[in-house]
């Protein structure tokens, strides 16, 4: 499967994510939008992502680029963790170990459906030096395997102007936790 965009739904993302380049310069000082817009129309492919980022709530926007490679580095720059990704459990393994009351997917799961990654610990912590983030929601974070293999995951927030990282089974969901997503353009 190799999902594209309309040109209708491609001109509507393109122009949402121009006005939010704009209103967000302080994000990317040293980018222009012109050469950005280039880029995505010569990775058509990854608008779909970019679009899914944006109707799941994630409100996608550049964070970084690499001059080597000339990738831009989109994150979900939202508020708060990203509404339609909310209410989920770690991954497939913590899904399928609940015996009753079982979300409706997982982050890792969505991630691999919008064909983003998951924000790792140091990551979030780079978004939460751009703004603050997750004061009222929290998002899991890449966890590492050896965590994982215990039955954990692990997740973080900003509360009282501090970044926090904690620990849940990753079979846990709460409707405030989802995840927060990164693509390379």
């Amino acid at each position: 499967m190799n999902p594209k965009l309309s040109p209708q739904e491609t001109e509507n993302l393109l122009q949402i994510l121009k006005v939010r380049f704009e209103k967000n310069k302080s994000l990317h000082q040293e980018i222009k939008w012109a050469d950005v817009q280039a880029r995505l129309e010569s990775y058509s492919e990854k608008l779909w992502s970019l679009n899914e980022m944006e109707k799941t709530g994630g409100e996608p926007d550049i964070v970084g680029h690499d001059q080597a490679t000339g990738e831009y580095l989109f994150y979900d720059c939202s508020a708060e963790s990203p509404k339609g990704r909310r209410s989920i459990c770690y991954d497939h393994e913590a899904l399928e170990a609940r015996k009753e009351f079982k979300p409706a997917s997982s982050a890792v799961a969505m991630a691999a459906e919008i064909g983003i990654e998951i924000l790792t610990e140091a990551e979030y912590r780079a978004l939460q030096q751009l703004g603050k983030f997750d004061t009222k929601t929290s998002s899991w974070i890449k966890t590492p395997a050896d965590i994982r293999k215990l039955g954990g995951a692990v997740f973080c927030d900003r509360r009282y102007d501090t970044v926090f990282i904690y620990h849940n089974g990753a079979d846990s969901y709460y409707a405030a936790r989802g995840f927060r997503g990164s693509l390379k353009v």
